[in-house]
């Protein structure tokens, strides 16, 4: 056996306990990044410019006189785009066409309504004004990530969109200056870190300050925008990359060991956990792990991430699976069974649902168009993937009739005396008609 992940039963005695200790995860508590992070974000927040060009020498190793320098334009972003292989272009167009198309149908709409008293109640949907988008560089860049962040922004209304990302050594990858151009982003600066992040909470001399900060980083970067929440909004606190599999034992078990690897070559913190039934099945996943494991290129990391997190956890039917899902609240989970939507009424908590033998998590990544920024670390009980909304608000309309006022006051006024609020009491009761 090359790799021995750790497989547990709902039959054992101490199950849960096992798997409370498999699901645990701190993201950001450290206290020296704590102490680090705010140190940061102060001297940016009083020297501004400056303090982000020392940080981006002593960090990223990149030297600069002033911000100017370390700005890309949109002909640089252009330029990217058509150095790319003909290919790559392709992919990355197409990648952006189905996430916009997608993204359209999250759009919300303004709406009200009238009362029989003539009083208009609605609600009012507008765009957020600036965002700022983090992106991790260097070699291990993502565009598909400037995609995801960047064009639910821009149908949403979005009209200024600051894209982050450091460049260590001045190095950068093309790709990501690609989907910058194509996905519309408006201001590129080659900065990282919690440095980074400061400047788009509270603005330099050179650098807007931005509404939200949204995208993905280490956890110095994790620490800030958790820091700035407040000043900004933030789309979340990203924990390591999660997926759950729950199978009937009749996918290809070579496919199921691909899946888990996906999400597993992120790095060694990520986790990817296999439910089934089947015993013959789960042994079958675990010669596909073996064999399968020496071919991959990043197999140190995928060999740790499942030796540390994974787990193939075997339950007694489908049904303890549904249980356990739920009770995991996953970032990714696929259901590789006969007729998953069957289950999906009984699915409360994921980030996002693939489902079916033919719906590789790795799609969703890249190219089927919802958003591969989701919830970690069991978040998904209680937030949802990135989307259009979120970069939309909304405002509560009240527009009052002279006849509708006087008979809300009446309420309003015993309401605002039972509180002792006398004032409020007294506004109202001015509305009251004679």
């Amino acid at each position: 056996m090359i790799l021995d992940i750790t497989k547990i039963s709902t039959e054992d005695d101490d199950f849960q306990n096992k798997l409370n200790k498999l699901l645990a995860w701190d993201s950001v508590l450290d206290d020296s990044v704590t102490k680090t992070v705010s140190e940061i974000i102060d001297n940016v927040k009083q020297s501004g410019d400056q303090a982000v060009l020392e940080y981006t020498h002593r960090f990223d190793r990149l030297s600069a006189e002033n911000i100017k320098a370390l700005k890309i334009n949109k002909n640089e972003l252009e330029q990217a785009f058509n150095a790319l292989p003909n290919e790559q272009k392709t992919a990355l167009e197409t990648a952006k066409n189905r996430i916009e198309s997608y993204a359209k149908k999250q759009t919300m709409q303004s709406w009200s309504y009238q009362e029989d008293n003539g009083n208009v109640l609605g609600q009012q949907v507008t765009p957020l004004d600036k965002v700022g988008l983090y992106v991790p560089g260097g070699k291990a860049a993502y565009p598909s990530s400037v995609l995801m962040n960047a064009v639910p922004a821009k149908v949403a209304g979005v009209e200024l969109i600051v894209m982050v990302v450091p460049a260590p050594g001045g190095t950068l990858n093309p790709l990501v200056l690609a989907a910058a151009y194509i996905a519309g982003v408006d201001l590129v600066y080659t900065i990282g870190g919690a440095q980074a992040v400061a400047a788009l909470a509270y603005g330099t001399q050179s650098i807007p300050q931005v509404d939200k900060i949204v995208g993905p980083g280490n956890s110095y970067v994790a620490m800030a925008k958790r820091l700035v929440f407040g000043t900004v909004g933030i789309d979340m606190i990203a924990g390591p990359s999660e997926i759950l599999v729950v199978c009937d034992g009749k996918t290809n078990p070579d496919w199921i060991a691909m899946d888990l690897f996906s999400q597993a070559e992120h790095d060694e913190d990520a986790q990817a956990i296999l439910i089934s039934e089947n015993t013959d099945f789960i042994d079958a996943v675990q010669q596909s792990i073996d064999k399968l494991l020496p071919e991959m290129e990043r197999q140190q990391i995928i060999k740790q991430s499942l030796s540390l997190r994974g787990a193939i956890i075997q339950v007694k039917d489908i049904q303890q699976a549904i249980d356990l899902v739920n009770q995991i609240a996953p970032e990714h989970l696929e259901l590789s069974v006969e007729n998953p939507e069957q289950l999906l009424p009984q699915i409360k908590h994921a980030g996002a649902i693939f489902m079916g033998r033919y719906t590789a998590e790795a799609l969703g990544d890249y190219c089927a168009g919802p958003n591969h920024v989701l919830p970690t670390s069991r978040t998904a009980r209680f937030s949802s993937p990135l989307g259009v909304y979120d970069f939309q608000k909304r405002s509560s309309l009240i527009h009052c009739s002279p006849n509708g006022a006087s008979e809300l006051a009446k309420t309003a006024s015993i309401l605002a005396r039972g509180e002792n609020l006398t004032a409020h009491a007294r506004s109202a009761e001015y509305r009251i008609k004679d």
